[in-house]
């Protein structure tokens, strides 16, 4: 791939290294100092990274992390996560009736439109001039205000206890594992993300990525 032209491309980010691992990957492969991501991955989730390799590329980042995001996710309930994912550590749930499908139904409705969310503990939030997650990693208090976002649309996949699957259309600034933690306490009975695949952020699409290793 010629890296000049196109300056904006998706790279098809596995589990395991950073959003920044990859910038740094694309540092060595280009020689290019500039380069920047379109919208955080954690490490356990994969899926549609969109890079912007030079100054006029990276630009246009801000224009491009505000483009709608798909995502595939699987949540497990019945527990809950200090990270609000399987990273953990994982507290189960003594769960004494497990949620119908008209009930999840009920609460993922509930969640979609414009909502008040309030960002994961162990987030790059920053709090008194820290991220969040060191504090949080610390063992120190972390509050967190909630913040307004958009959740277009929430189809549900497949629901096998305790694995929810979903499929979360949102606007910038949406936590999935948040989504998960906050469908497991409104069904009462805990939930974490376990699984997370972005498949397309704007026009980008699982389809168009090319995979790191192949560049």
């Amino acid at each position: 791939m010629n890296f000049i032209s196109p300056s904006i491309f998706a790279v098809y980010k596995p589990k395991g290294p950073t959003s920044h691992d990859v910038v740094d990957e694309i540092r060595k492969l280009t020689g290019v100092q500039k380069v920047g991501h379109a919208g955080t991955l954690d490490p356990l989730a994969s899926g549609v990274l969109v890079m912007a390799v030079g100054r006029e590329a990276t630009k246009r980042l801000d224009t491009l992390k505000n483009n709608d995001k798909e995502y595939r996710a699987v949540i497990e309930l019945g527990a809950t996560s200090a990270t609000d994912d399987k990273e953990g550590p994982v507290n189960k749930h003594i769960v004494a009736r497990r949620p119908r499908l008209d009930d999840i139904q009920k609460i993922l409705s509930s969640l979609t439109g414009n909502i008040k969310q309030t960002p994961p503990a162990y987030s790059a939030v920053h709090v008194a001039g820290e991220r969040a997650y060191k504090l949080a990693r610390q063992k120190k208090d972390v509050i967190l205000a909630p913040r307004s976002v958009e959740i277009k649309s929430i189809k549900l996949v497949r629901y096998e206890w305790p694995e929810l699957e979903i499929k979360v259309i949102t606007g910038p600034g949406v936590y999935i594992r948040a989504l998960a933690r906050d469908i497991g306490e409104r069904l009462g009975v805990g939930g974490y993300l376990k699984e997370l695949e972005r498949t397309r952020v704007g026009d980008y699409t699982l389809e168009k990525t090319v995979k790191i290793e192949d560049i």
